[in-house]
């Protein structure tokens, strides 16, 4: 589906649910004890689960496991398509062989593409959460989009517990079944991208998101009653921030250090003693190797302990930071290919994204990407129990989910584009939020009428049936959309038992979001190679490296139109033998 019909489809459905919403409001008012004795029996079976805090945990994550695996299997299995995605599979591919990283291949520049590092090792450019969720389900189920199941399942488990320690037990099950929902079903990635992205692709979100739970709910535990599990439980999320959403998790880390350090000498805490034992040690337990952990990884892969893949990549291909208010410039990048170039230093977004722009216009874009992280997280049903705002800023926790989710906000923002998984970590707090003020309207009345209560039970039965259209929406396929061209292409030569090689020609029409060459993490032993087309001599090397496999050109001009191999025309080399550098900008 393209990117216009479905703005177009989202915003159709978004109109439909105000105003389905706006009836429910008049029947609120109206008859505000329609479906009572059915919503009462609801709340009974509610209270048979909650009496068993770890019950309603498990309950939450097989009901998120196994949803999101049913529409993979019921609907179609997820194709990469961001190019995020490939890079977190290449970090899966690799880490389920046994391995760090992989060496550098001699062929390598023919392979480089967007968000991984071919030197001095190759692998992805991102931190390796994501990528090693995606290798335990390669691992357990053979593919990786078994470990985006486990995720999803693992993050409502997760905020089901941190909610327990927010709310009544019923109210917590309540939100994590509205979180799981929201997020992992009902939300599309920012402008136009796919539906149910942190349930239905390899982009991640629900790591991170896991990560916060952990942590917002072992704070309060502690503050409760310091035990060392809960304190093991934080350092266990911190460590998963850490290592899927680095500069996010500092930031939501933070006001809870601040919290945790005031709470320890104040005069409600333990003896000063009894806290570093039961909570500073068990966390330093489980920072001290994960921060050792993470030092080895960089250095097998970058080789330096301090130097982060990310920034390897930064500094070979982007010459300006991603970072708002970072504006040192670097050396200019040296691009062997032309469509690396474009992206970054022609059309690109980094292009677009620095260009001289009144400041006017840009905080609007950031107001608009605000908007759209609205619209994910809570969309027009859950916006609703917000005008009970007002009676929660008289709590404590809640001025400290607000303020912590405000940072996190301003945090995203601060790079040049948002995209709702960068904010996964505050994911559980929003929910605490949206419940608590649930919890404010559910004891409203009108005029001795419990309207409020009709509302409140109202939201998660509109919610769920918003799912119905998302559905129909996943359901609609483009059998000439590129990723599923790419996938047919791929199984159809991995199973004909010859080993290929595709050499890619991009055509002017050929879109730079689109990126069809990427490889496995053993390039040699893959069934078929995706290379870029080079120079005369470039491209000869690449066949006498490759003389065992039968080589093919692949033209690429318009993604969408029907894909045709054809046998590589040896000796005919294309007529692109430049080398592309960046310009300044």
């Amino acid at each position: 589906m393209s990117e216009r019909v479905l703005q177009y489809v989202t915003q159709r459905f978004t109109a439909l649910n105000a105003a389905f919403f706006a009836l429910i409001i008049a029947i609120a008012f109206r008859m505000p004890r329609l479906g009572s004795k059915l919503f009462s029996a609801a709340s009974r079976a509610l209270d048979l689960i909650v009496r068993k805090p770890a019950v309603s945990v498990a309950l939450i994550g097989l009901l998120a496991l196994f949803g999101s695996a049913g529409i993979s299997l019921l609907v179609h299995m997820p194709q990469p398509i961001i190019h995020d995605e490939f890079s977190y599979l290449l970090a899966a591919d690799t880490f389920a062989r046994g391995r760090l990283t992989n060496a550098t291949h001699p062929m390598w520049v023919h392979f480089e593409s967007f968000h991984i590092i071919h030197q001095p090792s190759y692998q992805s450019k991102y931190p390796p959460a994501q990528g090693l969720i995606l290798a335990a389900g390669q691992l357990i189920g053979g593919h990786p989009i078994v470990g985006v199941w486990i995720s999803i399942g693992l993050m409502g488990a997760a905020i089901c517990w941190m909610l327990q320690a927010w709310l009544p037990p019923r109210w917590a099950l309540l939100g994590a079944l509205l979180a799981t929902l929201q997020v992992g079903f009902s939300g599309a990635a920012v402008d136009g991208g796919d539906l149910m992205y942190w349930s239905q692709s390899y982009w991640g979100g629900a790591v991170a998101a896991t990560g916060g739970a952990l942590v917002f709910g072992a704070l309060r535990r502690i503050i409760r009653r310091a035990r060392v599990r809960d304190a093991l439980l934080m350092g266990v999320g911190l460590a998963i921030l850490a290592n899927s959403r680095p500069l996010e998790g500092l930031v939501v880390s933070l006001p809870v250090a601040v919290i945790l350090v005031w709470w320890m000498f104040s005069k409600r805490a333990p003896a000063l003693s009894v806290s570093i034992g039961r909570i500073i040690l068990p966390i330093i337990v489980v920072l001290a190797p994960t921060g050792a952990a993470m030092g080895y990884y960089n250095l097998r892969v970058t080789g330096d302990a301090t130097r982060m893949p990310y920034h390897v990549y930064e500094t070979t291909y982007v010459q300006r930071s991603a970072v708002l208010f970072d504006n040192q410039s670097r050396p200019r990048p040296m691009y062997r290919h032309k469509v690396m170039h474009d992206f970054y230093m022609g059309s690109g977004p980094v292009k677009r994204q620095h260009s001289a722009v009144p400041a006017l216009r840009t905080s609007f874009n950031k107001a608009k990407q605000v908007w759209k992280l609205w619209k994910f997280y809570l969309g027009f049903v859950l916006t609703v129990p917000l005008v009970m705002l007002p009676w929660l800023i008289s709590d404590n926790w809640m001025r400290f989910a607000l303020l912590t989710c405000g940072l996190e906000i301003a945090a995203s923002a601060s790079v040049s584009r948002m995209f709702p998984h960068y904010s996964a970590p505050i994911t559980g707090l929003v929910f605490a939020i949206v419940l608590q003020a649930m919890r404010h309207l559910h004891v409203c009345e009108w005029c001795g009428w419990r309207t409020g209560r009709f509302l409140a039970r109202m939201i998660p039965v509109i919610l769920i049936a918003s799912l119905v259209p998302v559905l129909g929406q996943k359901m609609e396929i483009n059998p000439q959309a590129w990723d599923l061209q790419r996938a047919r292409i791929l199984d159809e030569l991995e199973s004909d038992g010859v080993r290929h090689l595709l050499i890619v020609r991009y055509g002017p029409k050929h879109s730079k979001q689109n990126e069809w060459v990427y490889n496995e993490a053993d390039i040699d032993s893959a069934k078929v190679v995706w290379a870029r087309e080079m120079d005369a001599g470039q491209n000869r090397k690449l066949l006498e490296y490759f003389s065992d496999r039968q080589a093919w050109l692949l033209e690429i001009n318009r993604d969408d139109s029907p894909r045709k191999l054809v046998p590589h025309p040896a000796g005919s080399w294309g007529d692109s033998d430049t080398v592309f550098r960046g310009e300044a900008s």
